[in-house]
């Protein structure tokens, strides 16, 4: 899989997350100096979930590391097809909408936490989420991306 990922879109993908974030956040989410495939590597690899949504009417993820697929029990072909709504369950969605125009507003927030599903129906709750706007290298708005490193299971 990771020889999949290594194509320049996802690099340059990745590149906007990681610069975005450090928009945002003041830090690095990965080390710096590294190459592009040690880049996607590190990221792929990650003790933390990776995700990002693209800018369509209905957001898809475009994006999500090893560990987010494990949690939400997708391979990537399936997960960046799946809209990000999706991810929540239906009486979570006008909260994961607030999330997100929060989120538009205000550039990031670091504190989130909400009730997520998996393919398979498995709730799991996350804490002190990332989330932040994406803006490309001529600051055009990109979409929006989400890291966390904490969650339990529901149920």
């Amino acid at each position: 899989m990771l020889e999949r990922l290594q194509s320049k879109a996802i690099q340059n993908h990745l590149v906007v997350v990681l610069d975005s974030f450090e928009s945002c956040f003041n830090k690095r989410l990965i080390g710096s100096g590294l190459s592009p495939v040690e880049m996607v590597e590190a990221i792929w690899k990650a003790e933390f979930v990776l995700v990002s949504h693209g800018v369509e009417s209905d957001p898809v993820f475009n994006f999500g590391n090893e560990m987010a697929l494990r949690l939400f029990e997708l391979d990537f072909d399936a997960f960046t097809r799946l809209p990000s709504r999706k991810s929540a369950e239906m009486i979570s969605r006008e909260e994961r909408q607030r999330l997100l125009d929060e989120v538009a507003a205000r550039g990031c927030i670091s504190d989130y936490t909400g009730i997520r599903i998996s393919s398979s129906g498995r709730r799991f709750y996350i804490e002190n989420a990332k989330v932040w706007n994406l803006y490309d290298g001529s600051q055009e708005y990109y979409g929006q991306a989400a890291m966390f490193k904490s969650w339990k299971y529901l149920g």
